[in-house]
């Protein structure tokens, strides 16, 4: 089909604001998909996708669509991941389109995702369409959200299309406003192959599936091909499109958004964002935007049962040809035995990567608490990344330690803004401004250390709002701060798997509760371990497990004292010697306690 009747779109929103329910109407009504294969989130493969409600893989399909003026155009819908940790690939996604629906639900109005995604897609220049979903709730508020069209996106209300995508209201409406206000793609007037990879997927049969859009020129199989930026070569040997499962196509043309193989053996073959160009002639430079994907989060995984490492491994290398921004490498820890340090994009995708190991492949693991990439200078002027507690040189050899920044959108109803202000303080976050959105509700812009929202500040927001709080999150940088390293001592041994950077100021009450879990789980010995949290020699914090004590005096009935106190001498020098020479063996099933608690 030409150009002229090909329109690329994408759909963003906030998470659970109806994208994946407007996606299965729209293939529904352009009868993409009959009835008989329908069903709810078709374009959701994964059994995670589909229980938790969120998309986590794109997934493109082409539609036709014959408009009221009887022509039929080719639609190509871009159904992206929403959430933060993914951004990267939405960037991708909305490059490789010419529009967006911009989706806002009735009853919840803007929140803080929808602006994220807003401003990638005013990065890209792409044309908005407004879809005001879920009118047919009883709580929603077609007045109050107009107005926050107009205020906050500045965007004319009349513009806006409202629908229903549970109930099918306004499904015409949407599809002509696609073909009205989205433009077509434009191809370079010099006619060579450029086509965007915004995604890619491993098949066991027929290696690296390479998600594409064609900007100019075309590609069919047989051509040869180079990919920009890992300068490979490859002979394509099948083109095709989603509909929306995989169709085979002769050629893919200036405008088509479909699928390449070519003979790539992994995914780290292709990179997300890179450029295709015919091999003969190829294009003078690539296409803007490229970047590579570095992980943010570390955390190590481990088997609980040490005969389950190889399995493990072979379960990492798998997943990793399917997802190229998940890394691995061996590691092996006094306390764990042997594992894996793993980097992931944010901790949603950590969750995920864990809960796939234990899901597909039957795996038995334990998680080390997650940390994020310290940049280190030495006092000999050495650059260091670290992403392992471990690896931090002694305090007297560090000139200065920086962590990663993030700048964090807060969308919350203005009561409680003091709360919420409290809460950024307390994990040493900075407020940059706040901006009123409308009569009931605020947006707070501040900045924050990337460690400090890993765990549980989405949580604490969420509660302390009752839910109605939304928050989005940008990297912005690195920042010097008083970061030390923290060692767990059991019985003056280090034990590395609790090893950890933290701030100065915080280290004390984290050690304090570090000591008290510790207490709790490991046994008693017959001799009193000191359980202590220390920076470099100084102990900060202190928890004791007392002895087990054996009644020794048990068979003195009567007689002299004297006689009972040489028993217990006796036992004290005992206890003594145990002390000096004895060993603590910490079980297995503690450190699964203290890590899975954190």
């Amino acid at each position: 089909m030409s150009t002229e009747l090909t329109r690329n779109f994408s759909i963003i929103a906030h998470i659970d604001h109806g994208k994946t329910t407007l996606s299965d109407r729209l293939l529904e009504h352009t009868k993409t998909v009959s009835q008989r294969e329908q069903q709810d989130q078709h374009l959701d493969a994964m059994d995670l996708e589909r229980e938790r409600g969120i998309t986590i893989k794109s997934h493109p399909v082409t539609m036709e669509y014959t408009a009221k003026d009887g022509v039929t155009y080719q639609l190509n819908l871009l159904d992206t991941p929403g959430h933060v940790d993914f951004s990267y690939e939405v960037s991708r996604s909305l490059a490789a389109c010419e529009g967006a629906l911009l989706i806002v639900d009735a009853a919840q109005g803007v929140e803080a995702q929808t602006m994220a995604n807003l401003h990638l897609a005013h990065e890209q220049d792409l044309a908005i369409i407004p879809v005001i979903n879920k009118i047919d709730l009883p709580s929603c508020d077609l007045p109050k959200v107009n107005k926050q069209l107009e205020d906050i996106i500045c965007i004319p209300a009349e513009e806006a299309i409202p629908a229903s995508a549970k109930n099918g209201i306004g499904i015409e409406d949407i599809l002509e406003a696609v073909v009205e206000r989205v433009p077509a793609p434009v191809e370079d007037a010099d006619g060579l192959l450029r086509a965007s990879v915004f995604d890619s997927v491993y098949d066991n049969f027929r290696g690296v599936v390479s998600y594409v859009r064609v900007v100019s020129g075309s590609m069919k199989r047989g051509t040869r091909i180079k990919l920009f930026h890992t300068t490979k070569t490859y002979e394509i040997k099948e083109v095709g499109v989603f509909t929306p499962g995989m169709s085979k196509r002769d050629e893919l043309k200036a405008g088509d958004v479909g699928y390449v193989i070519a003979n790539m053996k992994s995914a780290d073959e292709v990179k997300i964002g890179d450029t295709i160009t015919d091999n003969t002639h190829p294009c003078p430079k690539p296409l803007d935007g490229f970047k590579e994907i570095q992980p943010m989060v570390f955390s190590g995984i481990y088997p609980v049962e040490s005969s389950d490492f190889e399995a493990l491994k072979l379960a990492m290398g798998k997943l990793q040809i399917n997802d190229a921004a998940f890394t691995w490498q061996s590691e092996s820890s006094v306390a764990l035995g042997f594992g894996f340090r793993c980097g992931f994009l944010g901790l949603l995708h950590m969750e995920i990567i864990q809960e796939r190991l234990r899901r597909e492949f039957n795996m038995d693991i334990i998680s080390t608490y997650p940390s994020v990439i310290y940049e280190v200078t030495k006092t000999n002027g050495e650059e260091l990344l670290i992403d392992n507690p471990c690896m931090l040189p002694e305090s007297q050899e560090v000139q200065e330690i920086r962590e990663p920044i993030v700048r964090v959108y807060i969308m919350i109803p203005s009561d409680y803004i003091g709360e919420i202000m409290k809460l950024v303080m307390e994990k040493r976050g900075e407020m940059e401004h706040t901006e009123t959105i409308d009569e009931t509700r605020v947006m707070l812009t501040c900045t924050l250390p990337l460690s400090e929202i890993l765990i549980d500040f989405n949580d604490k927001l969420k509660s302390m709002t009752r839910g109605y709080g939304s928050m989005d999150y940008e990297h912005a940088g690195y920042k010097p701060g008083k970061l030390v390293k923290m060692e767990i001592l059991i019985a003056s041994e280090p034990v590395d798997a609790f090893a950890s950077i933290v701030h100065q100021d915080k280290a004390a009450p984290y050690g304090r509760q570090l000591c008290k879990k510790l207490k709790e789980v490991i046994p008693q010995q017959l001799f009193v371990v000191a359980l202590q949290a220390a920076i470099g020699g100084k102990i900060i914090a202190r928890e004791s497990i007392s002895a087990m004590r054996k009644n020794v005096t048990a068979k003195c009935y009567g007689g002299d004292i004297s006689r009972k106190r040489k028993l217990l001498e006796k036992q004290k020098k005992g206890k003594a010697k145990m002390k000096a020479i004895g060993k603590v063996n910490i079980p297995q099933d503690a450190f699964i306690k203290v890590l899975k608690n954190d």
